[in-house]
């Protein structure tokens, strides 16, 4: 349930709400709005007096929470979050498209610094880069590991872009956390509950990826578990579901941005590499995305995508990448958005 605070409600007033939530061993999650604060309460309410509640000084109402996820649900936050990623001011979720770039994969310095410095300059909001990478054969490149982290650390300090890159298991994300901005979650470990928790213990935003076959109700409970552990910055990215489909390598739901914006407060970002499988199809699906609402993209850019270690076919290359971003630019202005 939600306790809904007047608006002017003090700062004791509104801890003497909390204080009597916790007395019923109540979970509280205090929202401030600019309006007015809510306070959202977890747990079992059968032991609650809401009458208690309900006659506190400036309470002004208590309503359920009917979705099965609490905290990401608009019904306990109506104001859209925006979420600041790194220390340069970036943030996701605001008026600004974020637009987040890079390799799919750390191969090495040189290659990690000129794709930085590339994207930086055609407008970019931010570097991805995998220094882990999970891949479906044993056998195939993993990733360079802390080398890795330390590559993407240098290339912050060179172009200032705030890092994303993926944590695969809850033993890794306190070394991640000491590189990163964002800690990524990805697909395959969407319902990976430990790890989920781990992130919520991080101060750090989370990215979190829809797992290939998830519904948007499991997605929005696997970003409860992050937001229940501790850690309300949750940015939720689709990036293409299994279907029936064979020409593209996931299929692309791109009505599933406004839907999300309907069902739930976080930012919604879209990662059309994945999502399409094909370079040639990254351009006009990051357009789509903008255009449908999108708070974000997450885009492979590489400098040689034909001799990229992993994904080499859904890349697009710096040039392709800078041209895309003046036909984003002109998109994001006609729905009332900036680049």
């Amino acid at each position: 349930m939600i306790v809904v605070m007047k608006p002017g409600a003090t700062n004791d007033q509104i801890q003497h709400v909390i204080d009597l939530v916790r007395e019923f061993g109540l979970k509280d999650h205090p929202i401030y709005g600019t309006d007015r604060t809510v306070i959202a309460c977890i747990g079992d309410k059968r032991a609650v007096d809401k009458g208690a509640l309900e006659n506190a000084p400036m309470v002004e109402k208590i309503v359920p929470i009917l979705a099965p996820y609490k905290m990401a649900s608009r019904e306990v936050r109506q104001e859209r979050t925006e979420i600041p990623i790194g220390s340069g001011g970036a943030t996701i979720g605001g008026v600004k498209v974020a637009v987040v770039a890079g390799p799919c994969a750390v191969e090495s310095r040189d290659q990690l610094l000129e794709v930085a410095h590339a994207v930086k300059n055609a407008g970019a909001t931010a570097l991805r880069g995998g220094a882990w990478k999970p891949r479906t054969s044993p056998y195939a490149f993993q990733g360079m590991h802390e080398k890795g982290l330390k590559i993407l650390a240098e290339a912050r300090e060179q172009t200032g872009l705030a890092i994303v890159t993926e944590a695969m298991s809850a033993d890794m994300v306190g070394l991640i956390d000491q590189y990163a901005d964002v800690l990524q979650i990805g697909a395959r470990n969407m319902q990976h509950y430990p790890l989920l928790e781990a992130v919520g213990k991080s101060k750090k935003p989370v990215l979190l990826k829809r797992g290939p076959s998830s519904t948007i109700e499991e997605f929005l409970l696997a970003a409860e578990y992050i937001i229940n552990a501790g850690n309300p910055n949750v940015i939720l990215c689709e990036r293409g579901i299994r279907t029936f489909e064979t020409y593209v390598r996931y299929t692309l739901p791109l009505t599933v941005v406004p839907e999300l914006h309907e069902q739930t407060h976080l930012p919604v970002m879209v990662d059309p590499s994945h999502g399409t499988g094909h370079a040639h199809l990254v351009p006009p699906m990051c357009l789509a995305a903008v255009a449908a609402g999108a708070d974000g993209l997450l885009i492979e850019v590489h400098h040689d995508p034909e001799h990229a270690v992993t994904d080499a076919a859904q890349q697009i290359d710096p040039r392709t990448f800078s041209a895309m971003m003046k036909h984003l630019r002109r998109v994001a202005e006609a729905v009332d958005r900036e680049i």
